[in-house]
C-alpha cells in the first residue's frame, strides 16, 4: 500500500493498493475510490461489535479490497485538522482517542483501552475510553486542530486538558486528577478534571478538540432557539 495526505485543514488521505490488498474503516470515511474496489461490511464477531460502540465508533467495520488489479481509496477527515499516518507494529502499539482511528491496513487491529481508575474514567469525559492499536500495519489517525507532539522521558509528566490527548504510545500511562482549591474548579473555567500523562513515549496533543468547539458554539445554539 502507498498512501499521499493531501489538503489541510480538511485533508483525505489516498491509498493505492496492490491487487488483494485491503483497507479497514470503521465511521463511512471512504471519500472516492476505484470502481474495482469491493466492500464488504463485517462486525467481527458481537464481543468486537460492541466494545467499538462502546469507544465512539460505529459496530461494524468496512473493508475494502482491490480486485483483480491495483486499486485506489480515499478516506477524508471528518473536522479541520490534520491526519497522521502511524507504523504499527507488534512492539509498538498506539492508544488514540475514540473517535481518532481513521481507516487502516488489514493487520492493524482495534481494541478498547480502559482506564485504571473507573471512577476517574467516569467524571474524566473523553479520557475514559480510548482505542488500541495493535497488530502490524500503517493506521491513518484523525487529529483534531493542529498536532503538538511530545517525547516524555521515564517519569516525565504531562498535564493535558482531557480533550485536548489524541494519541499516545502505548508504553505511557495516564490518570485522571482533580482540579485543586474549590475557586479554581467552579471559577476558572477550566472544569475539574485534567489527564495527566507520563512517559517513556511519544504523546500527540490536538489544539482544537470536537468537544471544546461544541461546548463554545453551544450557547450561540441555545439563544437562537428562543
Amino acid at each position: 500500500m502507498q498512501y499521499q495526505i493531501i489538503g489541510e485543514p480538511m485533508p483525505v488521505v489516498t491509498c493505492s493498493l496492490a491487487a488483494g490488498e485491503s483497507m479497514i474503516t470503521e465511521k463511512g470515511s471512504m471519500a472516492w475510490m476505484s470502481p474495482n474496489m469491493d466492500m464488504q461490511t463485517s462486525a467481527g464477531g458481537i464481543g468486537k461489535a460492541f466494545g467499538r460502540m462502546f469507544s465512539g465508533e460505529a459496530m461494524f467495520q468496512n473493508i475494502y479490497t482491490a480486485q483483480g488489479g491495483p486499486g485506489l481509496i480515499a478516506f477524508a477527515s471528518s473536522f479541520p485538522g490534520s491526519i497522521r499516518a502511524i507504523s504499527i507494529s507488534p512492539e509498538h502499539p498506539v492508544i488514540v482517542q475514540k473517535t481518532g482511528f481513521l481507516a487502516s491496513e488489514s493487520g492493524v487491529q482495534l481494541s478498547l483501552h480502559f482506564q485504571k481508575k473507573l471512577g476517574a474514567g467516569f467524571f474524566g469525559g473523553e479520557g475514559f475510553i480510548m482505542q488500541r492499536l495493535s497488530g502490524s500495519g500503517t493506521a491513518f489517525v484523525e487529529i483534531d486542530g493542529y498536532a503538538v507532539e511530545y517525547d516524555l522521558q521515564p517519569g516525565q509528566s504531562m498535564v493535558v486538558d482531557t480533550g485536548n490527548l489524541a494519541m499516545m504510545d502505548a508504553t505511557c500511562t495516564m490518570e485522571i486528577q482533580t482540579v485543586k482549591g474549590i475557586k479554581n474548579k467552579f471559577l476558572g473555567g477550566e472544569g475539574f478534571f485534567n489527564t495527566v500523562v507520563t512517559g517513556p513515549g511519544k504523546v500527540t496533543l490536538q489544539t482544537m478538540p470536537v468537544s471544546g468547539v461544541a461546548q463554545a458554539l453551544a450557547p450561540f445554539f441555545n439563544s437562537g432557539s428562543n
